[in-house]
């Protein structure tokens, strides 16, 4: 059964705020890391500008750092935070909780092509995080605007599917800072981009995404 109810609904991804990890430029993954004092005021603020999009909706993955994240938002706007374990960040088995140094260090290949061990593929979050989005979509009216809060690797992956473009040109789109959104309208002719990492730039971007989107902790 398609999600499609019409056209004009609009989907904002969100990233979490700043947690100790991220400043560490350790790789967080499925492990649970709450938000910290920077990112609580990054949600807070963010809150502030998407509740002004008047949400229909708001969805978020089952990790503290990105159901903080969104109940700033659902305070505010007045909506209950619905969870989806679908939404959480990419997992980076063997990798989580170590820096990007050693991460380098331990294993230059798989850093090199950013396949942790263990963790997992790709196209495996994209189809999860698109799954979900769907699925939520089927519960939005036409013209309504659902808010995703989920994690930087997820969202990138998971845009990239729902926007249609082919794994090889993935990359084509940058990561996500703190507490930045991207945002997706959707067309007669399928999803198309309106704003990407959108209330962060210029600032750095540190993720659990590919090597080139954040500096290597030294």
């Amino acid at each position: 059964m398609s999600d499609r109810r019409g056209a004009g609904r609009r989907v904002v991804f969100w990233r979490h705020g700043q947690t100790l990890w991220n400043v560490e430029h350790r790789f967080q993954g499925h492990t649970d890391i709450p938000l910290d004092e920077t990112g609580l005021a990054q949600a807070g603020r963010a809150a502030a500008l998407l509740a002004a999009l008047r949400p229909s909706l708001i969805v978020s993955s089952h990790l503290r750092r990105a159901q903080d994240t969104a109940s700033a938002l659902g305070t505010l706007a007045g909506l209950d935070v619905k969870v989806d374990k679908d939404l959480r960040e990419r997992g980076g088995g063997e990798w989580e909780g170590l820096t990007r140094t050693e991460i380098a260090a331990g294993w230059p290949a798989e850093y090199a092509a950013w396949e942790a061990p263990g963790g997992e593929a790709v196209s495996e979050v994209a189809d999860r995080v698109v799954g979900a989005t769907r699925r939520w979509l089927a519960h939005l009216e036409d013209g309504g605007l659902m808010v995703v809060a989920s994690h930087g690797a997820a969202i990138r992956l998971g845009l990239a599917r729902l926007l249609g473009l082919p794994e090889g040109l993935w990359s084509i789109l940058g990561g996500l800072g703190n507490c930045a959104w991207s945002v997706v309208h959707e067309g007669n002719s399928g999803w198309r981009l309106l704003e990407h990492n959108a209330g962060t730039l210029p600032e750095p971007v540190n993720s659990d995404d590919r090597p080139e989107s954040a500096p290597i902790a030294t």
